[in-house]
């Protein structure tokens, strides 16, 4: 059932089959409406639209028992089928754990997601009570954008697709990002989506670290700009700095900044589980976030901070979650009172019982319902990752045993309802109390819009950075200047590593998408590839080159791992090997490589883990993208042609030039833009734009000096033309792009 309200007031939206009921409420010369949604027949303060969000949220959080607020505390792990409907574990966490806050890990498949959240909002309806007050299902997503790699990428087409965040960053134009968020939360709004895990906006001091791409980049000010601009967009609703029908609940991550990593391990895995400032420099880390505490919600860091010497920066040698030095920063300095959420696995121990995403580093000797008091004791509201309210109620029972016996300055219940006035203002702000329900062909309308798409793919054109243009390799020119040329695009492939959900995938491919260079070329060569009956490769051929008019060779940054798979240290050995930026095995022996780690886990007898990596060497699984582009050089050799080479660079971090540059006639990189992008950049059919927002060192050996916690502290990388890679270095047809 639809109701829209005269004169600009609130869609309502409820369940035809469900008991909620129609208030209505006589204001001057119109009748207002209004849902019932405790069978009281009266208007309640939390029912009433015209009031403010935090004084409604403040009304209903009175009338919650402790046990339906621990519901409200939690955020569902990952949800991937909605094609399954509503299923009986689903039922089971709404019902018998009150949780409502629901984490859609699933693709942008309006058809298969649209029924899904109306029919969870629909149970939720028939499980309120006189007893137990209506919560609508606030779902939640990731970033699901990204249009190229070096992103998180939601399956499916029904999305408008945008540069990864280090993208946006790119295009040095704050508009595109604000552009984004206006544009993205209508969308989200459209899959029944009401508040954004995002942006990650962590500074990517760390050059090797494994979720660079997710950042803004390196630079406090940018990212404070940035992040302000996304929030915004997100939380406005129409264009309007006013929350509203398109208006989504942004959750800036990972306070206070997960970038430091210690050799630019991520800190998922054990292997990274620590952050280090050697160069003292927190304040840097937490100064870009203040631009955006406009947001509803922040989400904490999983790493243990220590600094130069290897000592916890606070009192507490443990993750963001547990540390109320971090937090109290967050709270007491900077005054935010949003919803602080944990991030996902936090309150799991790795030796808990049936333990399987377990990061509480430094909290694993608690039990559950201690390592709950803790962190709520730090000022966190939610906890996610987590179905079952069992641990948290127990928390509950633990509070306020310590609270009589003089431990704690607040009462159990006291503090369940302060988190639950702050969640349910995450609902009450985008209207799900309201209209929780979506309409499937309205979100056909709205999802991958004309007006969206266009937005998205100008941002990606607008992204793209060229680094090197030798003799004009990349000028201004026509599709048609293209419609009777051959291009060589060189083949390659990934071996793939083991992580936490799955072993090691092997994976060949074109540099760059072929069908889509067809769309520009009369003819697209790519090699001749012979594979064993296990489908590795065992040889590639390069095409004979003599017609050949352009060769492009796409290449990712050197792949290290993801986020789960412990990189950087070996599976087997339990040794720790050192992360590299080059795709040739990098063996770690040089004078700045660390003989002993700042970090490392405090032993039985006293002393301290030494996670150093000096003398090892990497594991870079994309190496072969670097023999697919010192094929294609041989191959212009053996041709006697001189046929351009175009290296485009698929950024997910920085990346070290030196093992390309000196042969590529023309060098483009794109952060988690579409290969369509890339090629008409390449191309000349539109005039590079970007600038890099990372910088791109010369060597390891500067990667190895820097400090984990500084920015642009590395000697870049300068070619053969003279120009340093610096950040915010970009050419265009004219030359070097002036700030």
């Amino acid at each position: 059932m639809v109701v829209e309200n005269p004169n600009g007031g609130k869609t309502l939206s409820y369940s035809a089959d469900g008991p909620i009921e129609l208030l209505e409420v006589a204001d001057g010369d119109d009748t207002l409406a209004f849902k019932d949604m405790n069978a009281n027949g009266e208007l309640d303060t939390w029912e009433d639209w015209r009031l403010d969000s935090k004084e409604r949220a403040a009304d209903l959080a009175q009338d919650m028992s402790i046990e339906q607020i621990a519901g409200l505390m939690l955020v569902s792990s990952h949800e991937r089928s909605p094609a399954d409907g509503l299923t009986d574990p689903q039922k089971t966490y709404l019902e018998e754990s009150n949780l409502r806050n629901v984490l859609n890990a699933a693709g942008s498949n309006v058809e298969d997601t649209v029924p899904w959240v109306n029919e969870m909002q629909a149970f939720v309806e028939t499980l309120a009570t006189a007893d137990t007050p209506y919560v609508p299902v606030n779902f939640s997503s990731d970033p699901r954008s990204t249009a190229g790699s070096g992103g998180y990428n939601a399956d499916g087409e029904d999305i408008s697709r945008w540069p990864s965040s280090l993208g946006l960053a790119a295009t040095f134009d704050v508009e595109h990002t604000r552009t984004f968020g206006e544009m993205a939360s209508a969308e989200y709004r459209a899959l029944g989506i009401a508040t954004a895990l995002s942006p990650q906006i962590d500074l990517a001091t760390e050059p090797r670290w494994l979720r660079v791409a997710g950042t803004f980049g390196e630079d406090a000010a940018q990212n404070a700009e940035l992040a302000a601009a996304y929030v915004d967009g997100f939380q406005g609703s129409g264009g309007e700095d006013a929350w509203g029908p398109e208006s989504v609940n942004a959750m800036i991550k990972h306070w206070a900044g997960d970038g430091p990593g210690e050799g630019g391990r991520e800190s998922h895995t054990e292997a990274g589980k620590y952050g280090v400032y050697p160069g003292d420099n927190l304040a840097e880390h937490t100064e870009a976030f203040l631009g955006s505490l406009d947001s509803a919600a922040v989400m904490t860091a999983y790493s243990i901070a220590l600094d130069a010497d290897g000592e916890p920066l606070f009192e507490d040698r443990t993750g963001t979650a547990y540390d109320s030095g971090r937090m109290s920063i967050l709270r007491d300095e900077n005054g935010y009172d949003g919803v602080v959420v944990t991030d996902w696995g936090v309150m799991t121990g790795a030796t808990d019982p049936d333990a399987f995403i377990a990061m509480a580093w430094g909290a694993e000797d608690l039990t559950p319902a201690e390592r709950y008091v803790k962190v709520l004791g730090t000022g966190h509201d939610m906890f996610g990752g987590v179905n079952d309210a069992t641990h948290i109620l127990e928390a509950a029972e633990l509070w306020q045993e310590q609270f009589e016996a003089g431990d704690q300055e607040v009462d159990a219940e006291t503090r369940f309802r302060e988190s639950a006035a702050r969640i349910l203002t995450l609902m009450f702000n985008p209207g799900l109390y309201e209209n929780a329900f979506v309409d499937l062909e309205a979100s056909k309308a709205v999802l991958a819009s004309e007006d969206k798409v266009a937005a998205g793919y100008a941002a990606q054109l607008d992204s793209v950075v060229m680094l090197k243009n030798d003799g004009e390799t990349v000028s201004a020119a026509e599709a048609a200047d293209w419609e009777d040329k051959t291009v060589y695009i060189p083949r390659s492939y990934n071996i793939g590593i083991a992580g936490a959900f799955g072993p090691a995938t092997y994976t060949e491919y074109a540099g760059l998408d072929l069908e889509v260079a067809e769309e520009y070329f009369g003819t697209v060569l790519t090699d001749e590839v012979v594979m064993d009956d296990d489908g590795v490769v065992t040889s590639y051929t390069a095409p004979d080159l003599s017609d050949v008019d352009l060769v492009l060779v796409g290449m990712n940054s050197p792949d290290n791992g993801g986020t789960f798979t412990n990189a950087g240290r070996d599976s087997e050995s339990k040794e720790f090997y050192p992360l590299s930026l080059q795709y040739r095995p990098y063996t770690a022996d040089g004078e700045n490589v660390r003989k002993t780690s700042i970090s490392g886990d405090i032993l039985e007898d006293g002393t301290k883990e030494n996670r150093s990596y000096y003398g090892n060497t990497s594991h870079v699984l994309n190496e072969a993208d670097l023999d697919a582009f010192e094929r294609a050089v041989d191959a212009v050799k053996a041709s006697g042609e001189d046929i351009p080479v175009i290296t485009v660079l698929k950024a997910s971090n920085a990346t070290i030039p030196a093992e390309f540059e000196a042969d590529s006639d023309a060098i483009l990189v794109g952060f988690g833009t579409s290969d369509k992008a890339l090629l008409q950049v390449a191309l000349g059919l539109y005039e590079p734009q970007g600038r890099l927002p990372i910088q791109f060192p010369a060597d390891m050996d500067t990667v190895e000096a820097q400090l984990e916690d500084v920015a642009k502290d590395m000697t870049p990388y300068t070619d053969a033309n003279g120009n340093a890679y610096d950040y915010g270095f970009g050419l265009n047809y004219a030359g070097v792009i002036s700030e």
